[in-house]
């Protein structure tokens, strides 16, 4: 980790903001492990934080990282959703992506992808047969943002985004380095179209370096560390792997690592996001996020009947070893 990285005394800078203006924490919680797909092991992020400091966010996991022995990586089989969008992004490994709209390709290092599920959509997401066999280090993320009210029901679309779309920055003395992966920090933008104002970034802080991120006030603010450990918030609250801190009042993020790291982790990984709230009613159930009880029924019902697509003549499949 991470998969793209670049000389931080070349790249533009950050607008110089006081930390002492940056956003406090109000919950920091510690992600549980789970199973996803076919099996394999998720660090479930947002568990234990009340939706609405979440908002426009619903779901998000760690998936890995694991590192596979031949035989052993997994995907999800095909599976449906509506009313909200994936976005993917891969650290290590590689996923195939297909879906019944048209939409697919691979994932690699560094890359990213939208998913807007919209009225409907099934896909898979596996890895490839290479990596199934050969074994190797899988690491990502999947994020489930939600989709206003008028327009749960838009037309699917995919969008296929890889490392080299991003923007990259560099904090005020060089010390981190922040890849814009979707929406705008400070001016400069990511690659894709969300249909829900947001931003989102995988900022890498030296050890015993600072990192104040400029955040707009009508955003929501989450932080999520990857790996290392260090201090979150403007008062400095410590901050490990696998956990999730949720910030509030204030117009920056302060970001700290500590002066040692791990010998696995050397430098303080985080992954940042922030939305407007959307502040609607959120009826989710399994692989669907509506507005309400009556539309999940509904979405059940449509995917029985075969509403929302069909599985393509050549659909991919996991792979067996």
């Amino acid at each position: 980790m991470p998969a793209v990285t670049a000389d931080t005394l070349t790249l533009p800078r950050l607008t110089d903001v006081p930390a002492e203006r940056g956003r406090t924490v109000t919950s920091l919680t510690t992600a549980p492990t789970g199973f996803e797909g076919e099996g394999f092991p998720v660090h479930r992020a947002f568990a234990g934080v009340p939706m609405e400091k979440l908002d426009p966010f619903i779901h998000m996991d760690q998936m890995g990282e694991v590192e596979y022995a031949a035989g052993e990586p997994k995907g999800t089989p095909w599976h449906p959703h509506r009313g909200f969008e994936t976005f993917t992004y891969l650290i290590d490994g590689e996923f195939i992506h297909q879906d019944s709209n048209g939409g697919g390709g691979m994932i690699r290092p560094g890359g990213t992808q939208y998913m807007t599920a919209g009225d409907g959509i099934l896909h898979i997401e596996t890895p490839p047969e290479a990596l199934v066999e050969a074994g190797g280090l899988f690491h990502g993320l999947q994020l489930w943002i939600n989709l206003p009210r008028e327009k749960k029901r838009i037309a699917p679309q995919y969008q296929d985004l890889q490392g080299q779309d991003f923007s990259l920055l560099s904090s005020t003395d060089g010390g981190a380095l922040v890849r814009v992966l979707a929406g705008s920090i400070d001016g400069h933008s990511g690659p894709g179209i969300s249909h829900t104002p947001l931003a989102i970034a995988h900022i890498t802080v030296a050890p015993g370096a600072q990192i104040v991120v400029p955040w707009p006030q009508e955003y929501n603010a989450l932080a999520y560390a990857l790996a290392g450990s260090g201090t979150i918030g403007a008062e400095r609250r410590p901050f490990r792997s696998g956990q999730l801190a949720v910030l509030e009042q204030g117009d920056s993020v302060v970001i700290t690592a500590d002066d040692q790291q791990e010998s696995r982790s050397p430098n303080l990984e985080v992954f940042l996001l922030g939305g407007v709230p959307l502040r609607e009613p959120v009826a989710a159930y399994g692989p669907f996020v509506m507005c309400s009880k009556a539309e999940l029924i509904e979405a059940f019902e449509d995917y029985q009947a075969g509403r929302l697509g069909t599985v393509p003549a050549d659909a991919i499949q996991p792979h067996r070893a």
